[in-house]
């Protein structure tokens, strides 16, 4: 399997889901198969997503995808995302 690990701050937590509920139907098409979303307890306005992909090469063109970077910022956030490209290696 693929995954694409990002963590990054926004401004709103509420905000920025809602932005990214928005575009699911551009991740799909882009090859998404699903995603989790990720909090400290506390109600942190940092986010942590996980997301599995169909191949690495369409998550990392996603990525740098125009569309990604105006949806991000459309949704408040703040600083520059980490973003990982993991390829699975064992699960238990």
């Amino acid at each position: 399997m693929a995954y694409m690990f990002v963590r990054h701050s926004v401004k709103d937590y509420d905000a920025w889901k809602v932005i990214f509920d928005s575009v699911a139907d551009l991740r799909r098409e882009n090859g998404e198969r699903s995603y989790q979303i990720l909090r400290q307890g506390n109600g942190s306005n940092e986010v942590f997503a996980l997301f599995e992909w169909d191949n690495l090469d369409n998550a990392k063109k996603y990525a740098s995808s125009p569309e990604l970077r105006a949806a991000m910022e459309r949704a408040g956030v703040t600083g520059k995302p980490d973003i990982s490209f993991l390829e699975e290696a064992a699960r238990g």
